[in-house]
């Protein structure tokens, strides 16, 4: 955030109207209203996150040991466990 002199950026009617209220004082407009990108959509660190899910979910499905997940991906049997509802859920979802 940068500071900036109000008589050079605002039209003098407003800077009139601005100092009724204030004057001499730092003021904080904040920005307008706008959507917020979710975490990862820019960086595409979401759409990393789902494919390796679902390759965990894919591996499960054909049979690899819950010791196997651990060991290829390094998390732990709480979060593989955590994946694999997960993503059972939205593939079900996905295939109504």
């Amino acid at each position: 955030m940068s500071y900036k002199n109000g008589k050079d950026i605002l039209p003098p009617s407003l800077l009139k109207q601005l100092q009724d209220y204030i004057q001499g004082e730092i003021v904080y407009i904040p920005k307008k209203e706008q959507k917020r990108a979710g975490w990862g959509e820019n960086n595409g660190t979401r759409q990393i996150m789902e494919r390796r899910n679902r390759e965990i979910y894919n591996m499960y499905k054909s049979g690899s040991t819950m010791m196997e997940l651990i060991q290829k991906f390094h998390l732990s049997e709480d979060s593989i466990r955590k994946i694999i509802v997960k993503t059972r859920v939205l593939v079900s979802e996905a295939a109504r």
